[in-house]
């Protein structure tokens, strides 16, 4: 089965407008997300999906600079600019992340991975984010490049079809879901970067954690913040946006 993480990415975003391309120490947010995820030993590609707007220009040129391929669709329906990604790609399996997490841990994804392929036969969508026990900003989920085209063919709801994923979680008669959870949960924690609260954060955690390590791990984001809990208080008033 191949395998292709799709990263989602944008430069429009109401609370930190070009926050993707923000420079964060030798590389921008994106590049941090990509280059993290080439460390995964379970993935065969990365495509990076984002617009044919003007201002995405610089989004497909910074790909580039990593080796990876781009597709570029449509700005809302976000399904379909997925699953012509995932016919460049002709994956099977597709990895979606979206490129708002620099702390994406590939580490997690080919644990995924794993169980996902040891239970091909029984899941139809493999998430960390159907209960949440991650950081937010370490989501993950799994799908067949199929099922997305099954889901393409049965809604047209502007919602699904902005968010992808949606129909098949709000419709479990239909599709065989697992969570993938850990045994602590560390949901309480917001690592994702929407907010200039985030951002503050973000910065902080690679200012502690990058130089001694570039492929630092989700843990030992969770060592510095258990020593320096006054980091986490600095995004923690952030509400997450809902999907409606």
């Amino acid at each position: 089965m191949r395998v292709t993480a799709i990263i989602q990415a944008r430069m429009g975003s109401t609370r930190l407008p070009g926050k993707v391309l923000l420079p964060l120490f030798d590389k921008t947010v994106l590049g941090h997300v990509i280059s993290r995820l080439q460390q995964s030993l379970r993935l065969d590609d990365i495509v990076v999906a984002t617009t044919t707007l003007a201002q995405d220009d610089e989004i497909a040129a910074e790909a580039k600079n990593y080796a990876v391929r781009v597709y570029r669709g449509s700005e809302n329906d976000v399904l379909n600019r997925f699953l012509a990604a995932s016919r460049l790609a002709r994956c099977d399996w597709i990895v979606r992340i979206t490129a708002d997490c620099p702390l994406v841990d590939s580490r997690i994804v080919d644990a995924m991975l794993t169980e996902f392929h040891a239970n091909a036969e029984q899941i139809d969508y493999l998430s960390n984010t159907l209960v949440r026990t991650f950081p937010r900003g370490l989501d993950v989920e799994i799908l067949a490049a199929s099922v997305l085209q099954q889901v393409s063919e049965r809604t047209q709801n502007p919602t699904d079809r902005e968010h992808v994923t949606p129909y098949i979680y709000r419709h479990p008669e239909l599709y065989r879901l697992r969570s993938y959870e850990n045994q602590t949960d560390y949901s309480h924690y917001r690592w994702t970067l929407d907010t200039p609260a985030d951002w503050q954060l973000i910065q902080a955690i690679y200012g502690a954690l990058y130089l001694i390590n570039p492929r630092f791990s989700w843990q030992k984001v969770l060592q510095l913040l258990a020593r320096r809990p006054d980091l986490a208080a600095i995004n923690d008033a952030i509400q997450q946006k809902e999907i409606r």
